[in-house]
């Protein structure tokens, strides 16, 4: 097994700030261009840095933002997680990867009290129609480049179309090299290929006349995800002014466990 990712060190400040350093691997390199890291295994990374920084019992992290502020390069990096809003149940910690002198990535998670909820509990998300095993291979994907999308393995439900659909997805790579990969890592580092599994102008880089990435990634969760197989029921719809939206309901092979949303921003491919 392989990594996305090589931890070299910590750094542990006095006033609790943690700055760790990292190197990315060929798998993390994006599809949008061969310098540059893809959004989902850096998603992956900032939610481990999210959920190892001074964790708190009886609270999980209940929804993790990321908002993308630039090309995501493929080199040496830093992430520096804090906690901006401290509280024994209600808690915000704010992880920031940075490189070659500039940020990336903005992540932020809430840490919310947990407690028995169980008489109450309901869902109406439906949960998917076949597990991922009952289903065939889908490799329309790999018509993007990049490390990462070599990474994964697909399939797909059959009505799945330009726009609309349900896919599911994973892979066999640690999250950081020689570390174990909690599930909620493994899981949450492929949500952002939700933008990539109905494109409304089809697949294969090659082919698009128009780009479409995401500027952010939004995941909200009402339980903790488990298994090694994310399951991506999304809608991608663009508005007629540049500006697009992919949504979807995520499940593990147990059924739904929450959201992703992420705005596109809608323009020719250069040429």
């Amino acid at each position: 097994m392989t990594a996305y990712y090589k931890f070299i060190k910590r750094e542990q400040q006095d006033d609790g700030v943690s700055v760790a350093y990292y190197q990315p691997t060929k798998h993390a390199q994006g599809a949008w261009n061969e310098h540059e890291q893809h959004m989902a295994p850096a998603t992956g990374l900032l939610t481990a840095e999210l959920k190892g920084y001074a964790p708190q019992a009886g609270t999980r992290i209940a929804r993790i933002s990321l908002d993308i502020l630039g090309l995501i390069p493929l080199d040496d990096f830093t992430i520096t997680t804090r906690c901006i809003r401290p509280g024994k149940t209600i808690e915000l910690v704010e992880a920031v990867m940075s490189s070659r002198g500039r940020d990336a990535i903005i992540a932020r998670a809430w840490r919310l009290m947990t407690q028995d909820t169980s008489p109450i509990a309901g869902l109406e998300d439906q949960k998917a129609k076949h597990k991922p095993d009952n289903l065939p291979v889908w490799d329309d994907m790999k018509g993007w480049p990049g490390g990462f999308i070599e990474s994964v393995r697909l399939v797909a439900e059959p009505d799945r179309r330009p726009g609309k659909g349900m896919v599911w997805i994973t892979n066999d790579m640690e999250m950081i090299e020689g570390e174990p990969t909690d599930d909620m890592v493994h899981l949450l580092g492929m949500v952002d290929t939700a933008n990539g599994v109905v494109p409304r102008l089809g697949l294969g880089l090659s082919k698009l006349e128009w780009m479409f990435p995401n500027t952010d990634l939004q995941i909200h969760m009402h339980r903790i995800p488990q298994g090694c197989w994310l399951g991506i029921e999304a809608v991608q719809q663009y508005g007629d002014d540049g500006i697009g939206l992919t949504s979807a309901v995520l499940h593990d092979v147990q059924g739904p466990f929450g959201r992703s949303e992420q705005i596109l921003t809608i323009r020719p491919m250069p040429r």
